[in-house]
């Protein structure tokens, strides 16, 4: 190793790195000195918001983590897991990857991607699906443009090459999320019950290996980085913004889910954030063992790195492995199979210690246990305060706002806002049918891929809505499971589980984390409510940028289970003639709408109101009568309300496009019939001979029922006396809005 001069380790430095005084103490406590470089360097890491959740982890235990089907919960392993039967289960998970894809747009995103594919295949769990969800600023701002350009083509770069298709998602346009935008990724991946791999170190005298690519300096401090707030410095920091090779992930995938099948596997662990210092503490600390690591043996593509820089490198592709000694031979000719590295960097013992050396000197020694989630890491409770602004705007009198003099201009302002528009031209850069189990591509309610050689199919969606958690964070989180768990219940689903990814704000702030905890508390609700344990999932604080925070962004993967692939579901309108039918009733609510925000350029009022037991009513009903075989489409009132809705329906049907006529009498005023967006309401398209079956289901449930119009093959879309339109015209600006707007120069 080349003799650098390491910098003296002082108060000053451990605040450079962003521990706070009373932190620097305690670690000077547990290690009953002064830590050296590469162990402030750990300890800071690990430390941070991204690693160990201190500013969350108190709010996060109140979520519901039990459910009949669930076999792995939150914190347990990298990813949840779920049982579906005959001895299959599904892992999954989303994480954020926000920061890096504001700095470096392509290899943030990618290396997002690739990031929750390992700790997917890390749990010996194939990848079969992968979604996201995205925030970006209006596409009139050219930067916004760019980064929305370049992410795109960062996910489609990664999945594309690994065969894993991107399935689903969602993208919104707001000015708050000009400066920080939101790359959230999540992956879907099936394994069998006797194949589940753990992420954890045990039995002394075991060998630890490293796998994959080699350790460069990309990604350094990573973690720290996605655990401040953005500024106008935060270009200087593209060195801490990984590099991704799907390529070497792709080798990587099949090479670890063949050493599952062997066993002699102790534990396999992703090298993401933290890099080696988080997988060594975070596996030893799981089987409360310790390890001897020799740094020197480590494959390095760049010379002259220092500790330091080598438990801290957040290089992409490398895995930490865990066997039975004696068997290092045998994992070694897994790996040189498919051209990987594969080398014993370690063993483990029984003294709970991280002990490092390089060149056979010791170079740190920490104690795992401290250093993680869960363990002897700091955790904090902020203090809260409810935002003022939250009066002023529940305040506003929206009865005061015109209607519009032209409903058929509002509704196609709406059908052209980026946020509502096709996202076609999104997701056919994605290879969506890769592996041929893509039953509901995009674009529908929810994604539905079939399991391979059974009678049966999962529905995944990712929902969240920043608007509403700003305008009540509360109803947000709660809405946020709730719509999640409505468009896969309109796909024939059941809702089984769900993982989170909360986007918000800095903690410090007790406004903001007033935010976040009622959120949280409102998910939790939810999740109780639906059954739907919450399995995992990330929290990403320090969303902000010069100009502010984003909206308080919590976004719900939701997973559910079809036991009958006849029971699938489209959500666009089939058959001339169907009856459409409304479960739930038309409340009116145009607080935070996208009607309000683009005819009328408001945010204000409140979010919609949310009663959790009836919308589970309204699951109920819809999936009765998706099993009684009586239902030919179904999909839910969201961003836009009824009318975009029912045009949505009319336009997505890939044979022909539909028409259809509504009426529906005027308790309320027009716009906010068809724009409002009340929650807990689904059309449902039936035959003329099930219109008594969909009552007698409704009444069972208690649940208003009301027909409310006919499918029309005649190219038309009528409502009441205020909205008449070729469905033609509006294909022509719902299609062409993104596209149009992305051929302005980047």
């Amino acid at each position: 190793m080349n003799k650098i001069k390491e910098p003296e380790v002082t108060l000053e430095l451990a605040i450079e790195h962003g521990l706070n005084e009373e932190e620097w103490n305690r670690i000077q406590e547990i290690l009953g000195r002064k830590p050296n470089y590469t162990e402030l360097g750990i300890f800071s890491v690990m430390w941070s918001e991204h690693c160990s959740y201190k500013n969350s982890i108190a709010m996060l235990k109140t979520l519901p983590r039990s459910g009949k089907r669930l076999l792995v919960g939150a914190g347990e392993e990298n990813a949840g897991l779920v049982d579906i039967g005959d001895n299959q289960a599904i892992a999954f998970k989303i994480e954020s990857h926000n920061h890096p894809s504001a700095i470096e747009p392509f290899q943030g995103a990618a290396t997002g991607v690739g990031g929750i594919l390992r700790d997917i295949f890390t749990m010996g769990a194939r990848p079969i699906a992968s979604l996201n969800s995205l925030r970006f600023g209006p596409l009139s701002i050219p930067r916004n443009r760019y980064l929305f350009d370049e992410v795109v083509k960062g996910i489609a770069h990664y999945g594309n090459c690994m065969g894993v298709p991107t399935v689903a998602g969602e993208v919104y346009f707001d000015e708050c999320y000009t400066g920080n935008p939101l790359v959230n990724a999540m992956t879907v991946g099936i394994v069998k019950h006797d194949r589940v791999v753990s992420a954890i170190s045990k039995g002394k005298g075991n060998t630890v290996m490293i796998v994959g690519s080699s350790t460069g300096r990309d990604g350094i401090h990573g973690a720290t980085f996605a655990s401040v707030e953005l500024s106008e410095k935060s270009e200087e920091k593209r060195s801490s913004v990984q590099v991704g090779d799907p390529l070497t992930e792709k080798l990587l995938l099949e090479a670890t889910l063949e050493l599952a099948r062997k066993n002699y596997l102790i534990g396999v662990q992703d090298m993401g954030a933290a890099g080696i210092a988080c997988s060594t503490s975070e596996m030893s600390a799981k089987g409360r063992s310790g390890m001897i690591l020799d740094l020197s043996k480590i494959p390095m593509r760049e010379p002259g790195m220092i500790p330091y820089e080598i438990m801290l490198s957040e290089s992409q592709e490398r895995m930490l492995v865990v066997i039975r000694r004696g068997f290092e031979k045998e994992v070694k000719e897994i790996f040189e199979k498919w051209d990987l590295n594969c080398v014993e960097i370690g063993t483990v013992t029984d003294t709970s210690e991280l002990e490092m050396f390089f060149d056979d000197k010791p170079v740190g020694s920490v104690p795992a246990w401290h250093l993680v989630l869960g363990g002897g890491a700091p955790v904090y409770e902020r203090k809260t305060k409810e935002p003022e602004y939250l009066n002023k705007l529940h305040n506003t009198d929206l009865k005061d706002i015109p209607e519009p003099k032209d409903y058929n201009n509002a509704l196609l302002k709406l059908l052209g806002s980026h946020s509502i528009a096709d996202k076609s031209w999104i997701y056919r850069q994605y290879d969506h049918s890769v592996r041929s189990n893509t039953v509901i591509p995009p674009g529908g309610s929810a994604a539905v891929i079939r399991i391979k050689g059974k009678n049966k199919a999962i529905a995944i969606k990712t929902d969240g809505n920043g608007r509403y958690t700003y305008l009540n964070p509360y109803r947000g989180g709660a809405i946020a499971v709730a719509e999640s768990a409505r468009n896969v219940v309109c796909t024939g689903a059941k809702p089984i589980a769900i993982t989170n990814c909360l986007n918000f704000g800095n903690p410090y702030d007790p406004e903001i984390y007033y935010q976040f905890k009622q959120a949280v508390l409102g998910m939790g609700d939810a999740c109780r409510t639906f059954n739907t344990p919450v399995t995992g999932g990330n929290v990403s604080f320090y969303n902000e940028s010069p100009d502010g925070a984003i909206y308080p962004t919590p976004v719900v993967g939701m997973v559910g289970l079809i036991e009958d692939l006849e029971h699938i579901t489209n959500s666009y309108f089939r058959n001339d003639g169907d009856f459409i039918v409304m479960l739930g009733t038309l409340k009116g609510e145009m607080g935070g709408s996208e009607y309000l925000k683009i005819v009328h350029n408001k945010v204000a009022g409140n979010a919609p109101t949310i009663d959790l037991a009836f919308e589970k009513r309204v699951h109920k009903a819809c999936l009765q009568a998706i099993r009684a075989g009586i239902v030919n489409s179904a999909t839910d009132i969201s961003d836009g309300g009824l009318a975009v809705a029912i045009a949505e329906s009319c336009l997505r049907n890939p044979d022909k496009p539909m028409g259809a006529s509504i009426y529906i009498s005027r308790k309320l005023r027009d716009d906010e019939i068809f724009f409002g967006e009340t929650q807990s309401v689904i059309i449902l398209t039936i035959s003329e001979r099930h219109l008594l079956d969909i009552e007698r289901i409704a009444a069972k449930n208690i649940v208003p029922c009301f027909t409310i119009g006919r499918v029309k093959d005649n190219q038309r879309l009528k409502m009441n006396d205020s909205i008449d339109f070729s469905v033609e015209e509006l294909k022509e600006v719902y299609t062409s809005a993104i596209p149009e707007m992305m051929k302005v120069t980047i």
